[in-house]
């Protein structure tokens, strides 16, 4: 048995699954403090499914806690971004295009220094132990205890940002290191920016992870906690607390895993309505189809990987106004079930529009009788229609494609929509981002510059597909399950001679004991 648990902004979802099967779902609002709102929700759902807690083999938990540090500059410390490519790269200085008052809270601490390497992996410049020592020094007298090292194509050659980070060890021996090349993909400035958002979030995961433990053992769990993952796959909890930025945007990921798990579908849109947001996204080959671009993650400009998700702000607290009509993107939150007129509250929201057009029924429909009929019908509207236009940006193609409503904010939606083939609302739907965590697997990546003049195509990609496979396995998956789900080759015409962009990516089950 596997216990899946959801973090989101409003609500805080559950579930217990015995195999494919559902044995127990709570949905709880979400506390002010994370875990104690956890240890709610763990506590419920144990008393509803009346199994031994012996029997869970692992604890999957996604969470919005770090996104949310990020986006409200709450307890993020202070980094030393020090970045290996002089004489190169010295034009675009770390944090070069961060908002102003995201790269003050971190201290806006940049150092250039000499190494990195070429696309297909020769050094560019030496790494300069003096210089490397110097910048330590500062680092420490500056009093910061969180570095995040980068190096020109350190992907394809990490050997310039582990020997810096030796280097920064012997004179920095309490500061915590974040490697770029452990964490993003190619890109220099982006990957760069990935690794000091790991840096910024390092105590916060430390000390996240621990009450989320806490909560657990007072729970009587004692089996492994796991955490999701930005791309569906899952992370120890002690790698977690090393890599916390990988953890960021998960939750849509898992409400996407869980909309194909529960339906079966391979190629659909899912719609995931909340309790403040609508997360929409399309499923390829029953995984979430991965961004292509850059994603900005508040604000700030990041390569890793992460769904194709369009987020929109309309969700079953958002705030209805009228004259002129909006809806969202403020809501109440996980205050609803005390603001919202159906539950004797004094705002108009979402909720209070579904239940009032026959959509819901959930709270008190009398209080919401005295709503003008045609403020709920151009409501109602305004809500489907900003649904239809997620979808249709969502679409890989033209054409209409199944769509599956997931979350607690889906009895929002009671008319078609344009742009569907089918609707499907399947069991479970108001937990369906805790069932994505529950099922989620282990994945290993592999995102490389070769040089076809000196390596077979085909031998290029049997290296690739293997060290993907072998970094699944590394990281918790059961060898025997492990299997490639995506290849994708780039010719990169920009580069000389015979260059090509290989990226692997393989996945497997979680390997238990």
């Amino acid at each position: 048995m596997r216990m899946g648990i959801d973090v989101g902004g409003t609500n805080t979802d559950a579930v217990i699954m015995d195999g494919a099967e559902v044995v127990a779902e709570v949905k709880t609002p979400t506390t002010a403090d994370v875990s104690g709102g956890v240890l709610e929700a763990v506590l419920r759902l144990l008393e509803r499914a009346r199994v031994p807690v012996g029997r869970l083999r692992g604890v999957m938990l996604g969470t919005t806690h770090f996104t949310n540090a990020l986006v409200e500059h709450r307890r993020l410390q202070e980094v030393a971004a020090v970045r290996l490519g002089l004489p190169a790269t010295a034009a675009l200085p770390p944090m070069v295009d961060w908002p102003r008052d995201l790269r003050g809270e971190l201290g806006d601490h940049g150092f250039l220094v000499h190494g990195g390497h070429e696309f297909d992996g020769r050094r560019l410049s030496p790494v300069d132990a003096g210089e490397l020592r110097r910048v330590a020094r500062e680092i420490g007298r500056r009093g910061i205890r969180s570095v995040a090292i980068s190096g020109v194509f350190s992907p394809v050659n990490p050997e310039a940002e582990l020997e810096a980070a030796e280097i920064l060890r012997e004179e920095l021996p309490d500061a915590s290191l974040s490697l770029s090349h452990e964490i993003g993909r190619m890109g220099l400035l982006e990957r760069e920016n990935a690794a000091i958002l790991n840096a910024c979030l390092k105590d916060l995961a430390k000390a996240t992870i621990h009450a989320f433990r806490e909560s657990l053992a007072q729970a009587g769990i004692s089996a492994p906690l796991y955490l999701t993952q930005n791309d569906g796959t899952l992370m120890n909890a002690d790698r977690a607390e090393r890599y916390p930025v990988s953890t960021l945007c998960s939750g849509p990921t898992n409400s996407m895993r869980g909309a194909a798990f529960l339906t079966g579908f391979t190629d659909a849109v899912v719609v995931d309505l909340g309790g403040t947001t609508t997360d929409v996204g399309a499923l390829r080959r029953g995984l979430p189809r991965e961004a292509s671009m850059t994603l900005r993650v508040a604000g700030v400009r990041c390569n890793f990987r992460m769904p194709d998700v369009l987020s929109i702000g309309l969700g079953g607290g958002s705030l209805v106004l009228d004259s002129p009509l909006r809806v969202g993107p403020q809501s109440v939150g996980y205050e609803l079930t005390r603001r919202a007129l159906v539950f004797g509250g004094d705002t108009l929201t979402a909720t209070d529009i579904a239940v009032a057009a026959g959509c819901a029924a959930i709270g008190d429909r009398a209080r919401v009788a005295h709503l003008p009929g045609e403020l709920v019908a151009r409501a109602a509207l305004r809500i489907r229609e900003m649904v239809e236009a997620a979808i249709d940006r969502a679409k890989p193609a033209a054409g209409d494609m199944p769509v599956v409503l997931v979350g607690g904010g889906s009895s929002l939606i009671g008319a078609p929509l344009q742009g569907a083939s089918e609707i499907m609302r399947p069991p479970h739907l108001d937990v369906a981002n805790a069932v994505g965590a529950a099922i989620a697997q282990v994945s290993g990546e592999v995102d490389r510059i070769v040089n076809l003049d000196r390596v077979s195509r085909d031998d290029a990609l049997a290296e690739a597909q293997a060290e993907a496979i072998a970094k699944a396995s590394a990281a918790g998956a059961e060898p025997a399950s492990v299997r490639i789900v995506d290849i994708e080759e780039v010719p990169l015409a920009y580069l000389p001679s015979n260059a090509t962009r290989v990226r692997v990516k393989a996945m497997g089950d979680l390997r238990h004991g």
